[in-house]
């Protein structure tokens, strides 16, 4: 029984009809489904793409950032809700609701959504995790192991995080954070004899230590600093990743909003002036995607109290969209 859950709000899930009849006309709001995961069993044979909120305020709270990301899972239903559904029939959207955080155990909503994405796992369908604070990681990754681990059918995960920090910083009296959790998985790595490989894309060196870089070095993190992902290096990063992915079963991919310049994504926890354009970054999201190796995505830490006329939920709504055409073999 997955705790501290609650299923899907169907009223958030609104849009334009241009044509109630007509499956060409159709928007993401008129074909989403519902479903608990306490009570759901999967029977249809078609691709399906299973969102999960995650409301967690705390990790990024620790984080000493700025406070906001819980409301952001049904900010992007919102968003979503109004997309223009150009995918076949093989493809059915699902929305599993949400975990919440209770009493500002972070480690419990953690927990409890590893066990949720284990079950969309279980259930032969991709999860696509709403985030809360980037924290969401710690437990996304818990369930893709657990899943793996049960099926025994994935030996190396390796882990793609679009992000302008390292989030390698140690844990503070024994508690975790939304800069924590990827030194949080090396260390499961470690405990449970798995290789960790992670690749970061988007680092920026005014916003990570020496310490951390040298952490980066420790635990042989691959990273491309911000200022080198151009047009003119694609081809080159995209080779680095064709061999990261292949050294891998499969990949799970997150993305950290602030990642973006803020011209494109004011509403983060931490804007960055100098972040990613969202071309180049789609562009290799979107390569990621097509290896066929993905396991489970999220995205993180965008702060509707921040976002100027929605612009962060839009860019990471149409995210979103790209990612499940890219994965369905729409060419959209």
């Amino acid at each position: 029984m997955i705790k501290n859950y609650k299923i899907a709000d169907k009223s958030i899930w609104q849009g334009r009809i241009d044509n109630p009849n007509d499956l060409a006309s159709f928007r993401w709001h008129q074909v989403v489904n519902y479903l608990d995961l306490n009570e759901f069993k999967k029977i249809s044979h078609k691709k399906s793409y299973c969102f999960i909120g995650f409301e967690c305020n705390e990790g990024v709270l620790r984080n000493h950032g700025r406070p906001g990301a819980a409301k952001a899972p049904d900010y992007l239903r919102r968003e979503m809700g109004n997309l223009a559904w150009n995918s076949d029939l093989n493809i059915e959207l699902y929305d599993a609701g949400t975990i919440f955080c209770v009493d500002n155990d972070l480690e419990s909503a953690q927990d409890n959504l590893a066990a949720a994405v284990e079950k969309i796992l279980s259930l032969n369908m991709f999860p696509i995790v709403l985030g809360g604070g980037h924290d969401v990681a710690f437990g996304n990754f818990k369930g893709i192991r657990n899943y793996t681990n049960q099926t025994n059918t994935v030996k190396n995960i390796g882990i793609i995080n679009f992000d302008a920090h390292f989030d390698l910083r140690p844990l503070q009296n024994g508690k975790g954070s939304s800069g924590t959790m990827f030194l949080q998985i090396a260390d499961l790595c470690k405990q449970k004899n798995y290789r960790f490989n992670y690749y970061c894309l988007g680092i920026q060196t005014y916003a990570n230590t020496k310490r951390l870089f040298q952490t980066a070095k420790e635990l042989k993190v691959r990273y491309e600093l911000a200022k080198n992902i151009r047009e003119n290096n694609l081809t080159q990063i995209k080779n680095d990743l064709n061999n990261f992915i292949a050294e891998n079963d499969n990949i799970y991919m997150t993305v950290c909003t602030d990642v973006f310049s803020a011209a494109y994504a004011p509403g983060v926890s931490a804007p960055q002036p100098f972040g990613l354009l969202p071309e180049i970054t789609l562009d290799l999201i979107k390569h990621i995607a097509a290896s066929k190796k993905l396991i489970s995505f999220d995205i993180a830490e965008i702060s509707p109290r921040f976002d100027e006329d929605n612009r962060t939920a839009k860019l990471g709504a149409i995210i979103i969209y790209a990612l499940i055409n890219t994965l369905s073999g729409n060419k959209i």
